[in-house]
């Protein structure tokens, strides 16, 4: 080819090419501008921050091109509504517990935390390597949605109590504000149970509507003040030994974008999902500390209810796998999970941290 007319086409090919890649560039990263409500209020601190983070690293990802508003329980949406209107397509994403769900199909539950079920790292081995997002997001799909792990908050305290509980007797009749699938297995040992939002929590114990109520852990309940109107806090939350929180998105809104920002979604959700519960591991030590200094009376469950309660549990599964394919379907193949995770940690967590436990019990730590 001549010399000339080789630097003449290839000028002209240089000079096209901006004119040819900013279309391609546009319409593989566009600007979008979705909204996020929260099933959480801005003073439960660890949970509503993550949403703002999450939010904070798709932005950043996408140099700002891919913006999602996240919005406090009850502003755009009630808190326990949040992925109702998710999955109608009133709002685009939702932060929130899947278990809220409940009372459409209890299958919604293991997206959260179920009775006797696996603890935060088990539940994150389960949704990530275990098949557990496949199955649930099989799941979500029939009520329009998609959904991935974006919070953790560990294990959860049993909750709040008027009086103590030192046998089964001292469960009947009591109104506890509890969510989800645990509400169902109590009611069987003659519990009321009671579902509320957070920020409704505390006047209801307040004004004696309910007896007693969980919520999360030490850091979030003492934001709430609970200690201020029931003193006797008990332990563990045997119906969350992981509670996991998921940003839920719209199906039909989900498959239009880009797989760019879908693969920058889900990147931002699992950093969420482990921000928060590094969070709680940091926060819940001195929060608990305080609550004890404040009034707060550290009680656990008695064995006797431990035990009523599992047996209650397994009932409970039992009745809805007969009546619920998609139910019996994830909880089979998280039960068998369940027992191989906890073989394992017998043999290296749980020896590590009895001994060390044992140690700081010493005053060796």
């Amino acid at each position: 080819m001549d010399r000339r007319n080789f630097i003449r086409s290839a000028g002209i090919a240089a000079a096209a090419a901006p004119a040819l890649a900013a279309p391609a560039i546009a319409q593989s990263a566009p600007e979008i501008k979705w909204r996020l409500t929260s099933s959480f209020p801005k003073a439960l601190e660890t949970l509503f921050t993550t949403a703002e983070n999450f939010s904070r690293y798709v932005a950043e990802a996408t140099d700002n091109r891919f913006q999602i508003q996240v919005f406090p329980a009850g502003e755009i949406a009630p808190a326990l509504e949040a992925a109702n209107e998710v999955s109608k397509g009133s709002i685009e994403m939702c932060q929130t517990a899947s278990y809220y769900y409940w009372g459409k199909d209890p299958t919604f539950a293991f997206g959260t935390a179920v009775p006797f079920g696996l603890n935060a790292r088990q539940q994150n081995a389960w949704m990530y390597f275990g098949g557990g997002m496949e199955l649930m997001n099989e799941f979500y799909a029939t009520h329009n949605l998609v959904a991935f792990p974006s919070g953790n908050t560990g294990a959860q305290m049993g909750g709040w109590f008027r009086k103590e509980i030192n046998t089964l007797d001292d469960l009947k009749g009591l109104k506890f504000r509890i969510a989800g699938f645990g509400g169902q297995v109590i009611s069987r040992l003659g519990v009321v149970p009671q579902q509320l939002a957070g920020a409704d929590v505390y006047p209801a114990l307040e004004k004696g509507t309910i007896d007693a109520t969980e919520f999360v852990g030490p850091a979030d309940d003492e934001k709430l003040g609970l200690y201020k109107v029931a003193k006797f806090y008990y332990y563990p939350g045997w119906w969350e030994g992981g509670a996991m929180l998921h940003t839920m998105i719209n199906l039909e809104k989900w498959n239009e974008l880009p797989k760019s920002y879908q693969a920058i979604v889900q990147a931002g959700c699992k950093a969420a999902n482990g921000d928060m519960l590094a969070s709680y591991d940091q926060k819940n030590p001195g929060a608990i500390k305080r609550l004890v200094a404040n009034g707060a009376v550290l009680r656990p469950f008695p064995q006797e209810v431990m035990a009523a309660c599992f047996d209650a549990a397994k009932e409970s599964y039992a009745e809805i796998g007969a009546q619920n394919a998609a139910f019996k379907r994830i909880h089979d193949a998280m039960m068998a999970f369940r027992g191989d995770a906890f073989l394992w940690q017998q043999v290296s967590e749980a020896t590590y941290d009895n001994f060390m436990m044992a140690q700081q019990r010493k005053k060796q730590l």
